[in-house]
Order: structure tokens, then C-alpha cells, then sequence
């Protein structure tokens, strides 16, 4: 379902009316001390409010917190009659307020808060009439404690549900639980006596909704952990058993640390099962405070097997001594080889996905003597819903005698990672690539298939995942069937109200974005049949998404029905199998080709040729400025026998088999070799800085850092592009800290898998990114001789697209996030700061959050933490030759 509607967080709240003023500053009680009990650790009754305040859509990553400019919130006393300026507020000004929390359970090992916070004095209808859902958005702060009551220190992890950023006495931790995923909760180490515990509070449509009061509801909970070695999560992710098989050979782990020294993880065991841990034949450490998940072989022995028990074997980093072991057990899952079951497999990032499989039914009529592989149909789940999930993973019942193979993926997580783009869409492409190994496990003896075809549905935010695998992969696409789907998230809640920025600045910003601008992409849908449908009454993802794009299509001579249904809203039990939907499956899945392969005209948009495939038999493997859309126009002519191209703002383009002679390219003509050295048969062409084009790649595989290729185009968000888990290198004491929040971030937003490692001890031998935390001058060179960004102790230089060189220094505190090259189309993601803090400023620009925006470079004044964008002092992208390109603000 939608993202701001798809999922619940289970407990009470009490609705207080801030507004109003409260006389006098009431103590912060323990919440427990009224009940006569005496908890070891709990959190007070009383919290002290400060807002509202205004927020964009998905702004607060670059800061935009108006208190920064008074030294921030933790710099703030409560005092009730204080007036701060702001926007949203009565009389322009936000106050002081005191607000009960309510406990909803409490245990002798955890106890929690949850706060609702509301200002009904905001004209909130009239401010939606004007700008929309971005007027039901806003910010405050609060502060609560946490009371250590018992003797000794407390172990134990925060959960922070909804929130995304908070202080703990005087430690600041950026990413928190914003949509409560409970991943990867911060392990703290708290002494007796009392803790101070700011809260920021945003409020997020997508997450949070737009119809209702705008209230937002956020909730902690402390519970104490074990010191040591545990289960991040109950149980073994792994496959089902099918037939008295198992469905996939393996499994995952999820194993937090919440002592304080590393611990070794060296191996997973299990009497009745063999196991082998899949660690690239390197150490498995598992950081203080850090979560990971392990991944390891299972081969069952017996098919009468009904749970599975294995022991997670490990011991100290620094100390030598006696293996520990940690129990784990899992139930198996017993299901027909027919129904909607479990299979597991590697995701690119090198930790284990999910996804559920239903393979051709028996009763399916499939043309069987034509040796026809059969179609992958996709079903992409909205927000906040697992695949495994009843209401996802039977959606398709009603037909199921389809003549294909049906995945419903996960896209990793609830939130599909990063809403079906970068991460998510990975997932969906390993998952259907699963499913050969998936056949020779089972001893499958039906129809095989073909994995170069899929037809695409989805719902809400999987029919916006739809939108995209249309726009970003059209030759392998015969149809898609978008429901309820967004057209951008710059549509559906707009970004009216971040903090004002120059217009180059809004311009670079957006321009990250460009690849999910769907609106702008209809184009690359040509020659694919598409079914439109959406609720009439939707008050989720509005009817406005599929008419807007529905139109789009026809202006594009893109082939489209839509079925708008009266009456009905975002969802209903049949949604997904309304009768022309199931009619629908059943045509395209009996279709052997898209139309798509055989257009003797079409154009088509790219935004980032690192996450789009070919249209026509054509694939950009390059755009001359990267911030900027890159156009490719194609028609046949009969007469002459060959392809006629037009392009703009293209550097490099690769041609299948099908343009096999010659090509006009821009009224140049090209001959093209009758063998190509590309495997798949194809031909690259690239433009020269003569402004001629040639056959032949933009640069050769000698050069390997000097230019973008592949995996590493696109924005900041090409990080997630990796090949094995992230390898986080720091410097030290000073930067570990940090290290590990985004070590947290990436597992909490992604199920990611991470490697810390100390600058003195990474080799440089994964696969995997890197993302390199470094203050002052201890950042290491670049694997690039000449790169344009270069850092001292307090300063950073950037060198311009004319070559001239631009210091940024003096400025109290500079931080900065930019993009370098690796050997093998990995990327170095550089986290830099000319000191602690401002190292954490640049650090909340890692990617985790959609719709943030970040360019490929990013420098950071202090500014920043009120100003948002307009606080950096540069920014923009780096092109081919990793320079810095004539539309970056440096």
C-alpha cells in the first residue's frame, strides 16, 4: 500500500494541545515513580516542546533547523516565556511548551515513551489550500531524560520510532528509525543518575500522512541488551521448504554487538545441517555498537526436518580466549512447490534478500511443445509491507494459471530501500536472476524461463517502482501495469517549503533527482502496451498521478489504457486482479516480444546511464553534462537502408546487433565494424572532443580511475551501486564514532552489510564501495592522479570546469561530501570535516533517505545547519573525466 498509509506502528498516544500555554515548569518525573514501581532504567513523564517550526520535503538531511542559529537546541534552557521566530507559528513566533508522555509498557528489562504532538492554533486547512501536503510538514524539538536508577551501568539499545535525529547528553546521532524499521538501534552505555535526551521532531507526509491532523507520534524504547553477542533479529532468514526441499541453499544472521570491544564471528554451526559461512575468505568483525548480517550456506540432511538450530561461534577481537557461542533457532516453513513461497539469494551488496516465488501452475495452458520459456511477471508491494506478507504474496491467486513465473520482491526492505530505484531495483534484477539456480535446486521439470522478460505491476509505491522499471529498462519490459502510482516524490508532496536557495542551487539539487522524475521519462515507454488504474476516491496517492502521466503517454504515442474505478480508494482486497487487470496478465504474459525492439522510431529521455538500460537496441553510456537530461532521437530510413540518430547531451552511446552497418549520427555517417568485440555483439560510438563522432568506447580499460563508467554514474546515490559489502574506512578515535552511525544508517535504511575498518588495516582489496570518514589532513590521496577536489587541514580546494583553482577556508567549521574513483567501477564515497563537528555535518549527506537530492560533490559552511542548501558553499557534478562540469556552483 502507500507509503504514509501501508503500515502501523502498534501503541497508545496521548494527544496534548501545545498551543496552550502551561504556567510553570513541571519536574521530569520518571514515568514509573508515579506507579509506585522503581525501574532500572525509564524515561521522565515530562518533556519540554519547542516549535513548530518549518521543514521542506525531505530537507533535513542538509540541516535547515532555524535553532541552529541561536547554537542549536541542546544550547536552549526552557523558559516559558521565550519567543522564537518562525513561519509557522501564531503572531510569527514558536514557544515553549510542556507535554506528558505516556508509557505503553514497561518490563523489568525495557521500558518506552511515546509523544504526540499537535498545534492546532496553525491554521493548517487554509496553509493546505495554498501550497498543499508540503503545508502539513514541520519541525520542533523536545527534551525528555532517561533516569538510570539502578547502581551500575546500564547496557542497552534506543529504539527511536519515526524520529530521525536526537542528542544524548552531549553525543549527537543522525539517521534514527525514521520509517521504524527497529534494524539497528544505537547501543548505549549509560551511568546512574540522569541523561538528557533532545528529540528533533519532523513531520513527513509520505511517512506520516496528509489527510488526517497533522500530528507527529514518535516513540522511544530502551531495552536492556546482553553486553555481548545477540540476535538483532529472532531467527534465521532463509528459505522454504518445498516438497521437502530446500527452495534456496542460503541463509542469514542478524547479529548486533552491544559490548564494547569487537568481536570475530568464526563460524556458524549446526548438527544437523552443513553450513559454511560466505565471507570472501575474510575476518567477520562485528564492531561495538555495530549490526550485521551474517550469511552462511544450509544444506538440510533430512526432509523431515521442522526447525533448524544453529550456534554463532565467536570470540573478542583483542583478547585471546575461550569461543563463545550464541544459539539461534528457526521454524521451517513447509509449502507446495505451486503456492507463493520463500527463496533467498545475494544481493549485490553481499548480503542475503528474499523474495516470493510462484512458479507456472500445473493447469496453466502454455504453448509447452513450441519450447517457449515463460515470463517473469513482477509484482511490486507498496510501503511498509514485507513481500511475505499475505496481502502481497497472494495478491495474484485469482490467477493462478498464468504462463508465468510470478515474484513478488522485496526490494530488501518494507520501503523496497530506496523506493524500487538504486538499491531496491538490485534486488528485483538478483531475485529474478535467482531463479535458473532456483530450478536446478527443486529438479523443476515445467516450462523454463526467460529472464530478459518481465511484465511489471505494482501498487502505490510499487506501482511508482512499476513507473520506473518501465522508463529505465524498456527492452526488457513487454508490459506494465502501474496501480495507484505516483508519478515523482517532487509530485506527490511538493518542495515548496525548503529554506530559499539561489536558483543554481535549487537547479543542481534537482537535477540528482533527474532519474526519478518519471514525468519526464514517458517518452522511453513507446511500443510498450501499459494498463493504467487508480481509485477514484484515492486520498493516499491522488487520482491526479496516473490522469497526469496517462496523458504524458499519449503526447509521447506511448500505447496506454486507464481505468479510473468510481468509488473506490487506495486499496481493496482485489485491487491487483479487477477483471481488465487479470485480462491483462493473460495477454501480455502469451506475448513472446515487446514492440519495443522493433520501433523504426522512437526517442527516448536518460537521466543517469548508470541505471538505464537499452530502448530500442540503444544504451547512453554517457551524457556530456551529467546534471542534465540526455536525449536520443532514432528512425529508420528505408531508402538508405540505415538508422538515422539525433542525440543532445550525449557523449557516448553503445548499438546492438540490429545497427549493423552504418549510422548517421547528428549528419555525421559512421560505418560500423561487421565484428564487434563486445560479447553481446554491439558496437560503442562516442563524440570527441573535436565534436566528430568515432567508433570505439570514450576511453580504454587501461585508464580504469581516470574515467565514469558504469556503476559509478549518476549522483551520490551511485555509492549504493556496490559489488560486497560497504567497507567504511576511518582515521581514528575521532571519526569512529561516526564510522559507525553510518555503518547503523545503511543497515538500518538498507539491511545493508558493512565493513569498519581502521585507515592502518584496510588493504583495498574488496569488492565492495568504500566510504572514507576523515577530518582535517588525514584523508588519504586519491586513487585519480589529478583529481579536482583536494582537502588540507582547514581548507578544501576545488578546481573548476576553466580550470581555475577555488579555496574554501576560513570558515569555522567546512565539511564536505564528494564522490572519487576506484579501480574496477567501484566508488569512494569521501566524508571530510575540518573538525568533529563539521565532519558530522557532512556525514548526514551519505544516502539513506529518498528525495535528499545530494550531487556528486558537496562542500558544507556552517551555515548549513539553519540554511539548508543555500549553506553550501559549493556543490555539483563531476563528468566522464571525473572534472568538474560548467553547470556545478563552485
Amino acid at each position: 500500500m502507500s507509503s504514509h498509509f501501508c503500515y502501523t506502528v502498534v501503541t497508545l498516544y496521548i494527544l496534548v494541545l501545545i498551543a496552550r500555554a502551561v504556567h510553570g515548569e513541571r519536574a521530569m518525573v520518571p514515568l514509573d515513580t508515579r506507579q509506585g514501581s522503581q525501574q532500572p532504567i525509564v524515561f521522565s513523564s515530562s518533556w519540554q516542546v519547542l516549535g513548530p517550526f518549518q521543514i521542506g520535503t525531505r530537507e533535513a538531511t542538509w540541516g535547515s533547523d532555524p535553532l541552529e542559529y541561536l547554537g542549536g537546541f541542546r544550547a536552549l534552557q526552557y523558559d516559558q516565556g521565550a519567543q522564537f521566530r518562525s513561519s509557522l507559528g501564531t503572531n510569527g513566533t514558536a514557544k515553549w511548551a510542556l507535554l506528558d508522555a505516556k508509557q505503553t509498557t514497561s518490563t523489568p528489562n525495557s521500558t518506552n515513551a511515546s509523544l504526540s504532538i499537535s498545534y492546532p492554533d496553525v491554521d493548517w486547512v487554509f496553509l493546505r489550500i495554498v501550497y498543499g501536503w508540503a503545508a502539513v510538514q514541520y519541525q520542533a524539538w523536545a527534551r525528555g531524560e532517561i533516569v538510570v536508577n539502578a547502581a551500575v551501568t546500564q547496557h542497552v539499545i534506543l529504539y527511536t520510532d519515526m524520529a530521525l535525529e536526537f542528542w544524548v547528553d552531549d553525543v549527537h546521532y543522525f539517521g534514527g528509525d525514521f520509517y521504524a524499521y527497529r534494524k539497528a538501534p544505537p547501543v548505549l552505555h549509560l551511568s546512574p543518575g540522569s541523561h538528557k535526551i533532545d528529540v528533533r521532531l519532523i513531520r513527513d507526509v509520505r511517512a506520516m500522512g496528509g489527510v488526517l491532523e497533522p500530528t507527529i507520534d514518535v516513540v522511544l524504547e530502551l531495552q536492556q541488551t546482553s553486553g555481548s553477542l545477540e540476535l538483532a533479529k529472532p531467527g534465521v532468514l532463509m528459505a522454504d521448504v518445498v516438497d521437502g526441499k530446500l527452495a534456496s541453499s542460503i541463509g542469514s544472521i542478524a547479529l548486533r554487538n552491544s559490548g564494547e570491544d569487537d568481536i570475530e564471528i568464526v563460524d556458524v554451526q549446526s548438527s544437523d545441517t552443513n553450513n559454511t559461512l560466505l565471507n570472501d575468505n575474510s575476518d567477520i568483525i562485528v564492531a561495538a555498537g555495530q549490526t550485521r548480517p551474517v550469511a552462511f550456506n544450509i544444506s538440510l540432511r533430512g526432509g523431515n526436518s521442522s526447525s533448524l538450530n544453529v550456534a554463532v561461534i565467536y570470540k573478542p577481537v583483542k583478547v585471546e580466549g575461550q569461543l563463545s557461542s550464541l544459539n539461534v533457532s528457526q521454524n521451517l516453513a513447509k509449502r507446495s512447490l505451486y503456492d507463493p513461497h520463500k527463496i533467498t539469494y545475494l544481493h549485490p551488496g553481499g548480503m542475503v534478500s528474499y523474495a516470493m516465488l510462484r512458479p507456472p501452475a500445473r493447469n496453466a495452458t502454455c504453448r509447452l511443445g513450441q519450447n517457449i520459456s515463460l515470463p517473469v511477471l513482477l509484482q511490486l508491494h507498496g510501503a511498509g509491507l514485507e513481500a511475505e506478507n499475505e496481502q502481497v504474496a497472494h495478491a495474484l491467486d485469482p490467477v493462478s494459471d498464468l504462463c508465468a513465473w510470478v515474484m513478488f520482491p522485496t526490494g530488501v526492505t518494507p520501503w523496497s530501500g530506496d523506493d524500487w530505484h538504486n538499491w531496491g531495483f538490485a534486488d528485483v534484477e538478483y531475485a529474478v536472476n535467482s531463479i535458473p539456480s532456483w530450478i536446478k535446486t527443486v529438479g523443476w521439470q515445467g516450462p523454463g524461463v526467460d529472464i530478459g522478460r518481465w511484465v511489471v505491476s505494482g501498487h502505490s509505491n510499487g506501482g511508482q517502482g512499476t513507473w520506473y522499471s518501465l522508463t529505465h529498462q524498456p527492452d526488457r519490459i513487454i508490459a506494465a501495469a502501474p496501480v495507484s502510482g505516483y508519478a515523482s516524490i517532487q509530485k506527490y508532496v511538493p518542495y515548496e517549503l525548503w529554506q530559499p536557495m539561489d536558483p543554481r542551487r535549487s537547479a543542481i539539487v534537482s537535477g540528482s533527482l533527474n532519474s526519478y522524475r518519471h514525468e519526464m521519462l514517458m517518452e522511453n515507454a513507446k511500443g510498450i502496451p501499459i494498463l493504467q488504474q487508480h481509485g477514484e476516491k484515492d486520498d493516499n496517492v491522488p487520482t491526479y498521478h496516473s490522469r497526469f502521466l496517462g496523458q504524458l503517454l499519449f503526447q509521447a504515442g506511448a500505447q496506454s489504457n486507464y481505468y479510473e474505478l468510481p468509488g473506490q480508494g487506495h486499496w481493496f482486497d482485489s485491487v491487483m486482479t479487477t477483471s481488465q487487470l487479470k485480462d491483462f496478465y493473460r495477454k501480455q504474459t502469451a506475448t513472446n516480444m515487446t514492440d519495443s525492439t522493433r520501433l523504426k522510431e522512437f526517442t527516448f529521455i536518460v537521466a543517469d546511464p548508470g541505471d538505464m538500460g537499452r530502448k530500442g537496441g540503444i544504451r547512453v553510456t554517457h551524457l556530456e553534462d551529467p546534471g542534465q537530461y540526455g536525449r536520443v532521437g532514432v528512425k529508420y530510413d528505408s531508402a538508405l537502408n540505415s538508422y538515422i540518430i539525433r542525440t543532445s547531451n550525449i557523449l557516448g552511446l553503445q548499438l546492438s546487433g540490429r545497427y549493423s552497418e552504418k549510422v548517421d549520427i547528428n549528419g555525421q555517417e559512421l560505418v560500423l565494424p561487421g565484428e564487434s568485440t563486445n560479447e553481446d555483439g554491439s558496437n560503442e560510438v562516442c563524440l570527441t572532443t573535436e565534436g566528430t563522432w568515432k567508433v570505439g568506447s570514450l576511453h580504454s580499460t587501461e585508464a580504469d580511475v581516470l574515467y565514469r563508467r558504469g556503476r559509478q554514474l549518476g549522483a551520490m546515490t551511485a555509492i549504493l551501486r556496490t559489488r560486497g559489502p560497504f567497507i567504511i574506512s576511518h582515521q581514528g578515535n575521532q571519526t569512529s564514532q561516526v564510522a559507525l552511525q553510518v555503518s547503523r544508517n545503511l543497515h538500518q535504511y538498507f539491511s545493508a552489510d558493512s565493513k569498519i575498518v581502521g585507515s592502518a588495516s584496510w588493504d583495498n582489496n574488496g569488492t565492495g564501495n568504500v566510504i572514507t570518514i576523515a577530518t582535517g589532513e588525514s584523508l588519504p590521496p586519491s586513487t585519480h592522479p589529478n583529481f579536482p577536489i583536494q582537502v588540507g587541514a582547514t581548507s578544501i580546494s576545488v578546481r573548476d570546469s576553466e580550470e581555475r583553482q577555488r579555496t574554501f577556508e576560513g570558515d569555522a567549521r567546512l565539511g564536505a561530501a564528494f564522490l572519487r574513483p576506484l579501480q574496477d567501477e567501484r566508488l569512494e564515497l569521501v566524508i571530510w570535516g575540518s573538525d568533529g563537528e563539521s565532519l558530522a555535518q557532512a556525514a548526514r549527506l551519505v544516502p539513506m533517505l529518498t528525495g535528499v537530492g545530494q550531487p556528486d560533490f558537496v562542500i558544507l559552511g556552517e551555515s548549513a545547519r539553519w540554511r539548508g542548501v543555500e549553506g553550501a558553499m559549493a556543490l555539483g557534478f563531476l563528468n566522464h573525466a571525473w572534472n568538474v562540469t560548467a553547470s556545478s556552483l563552485v
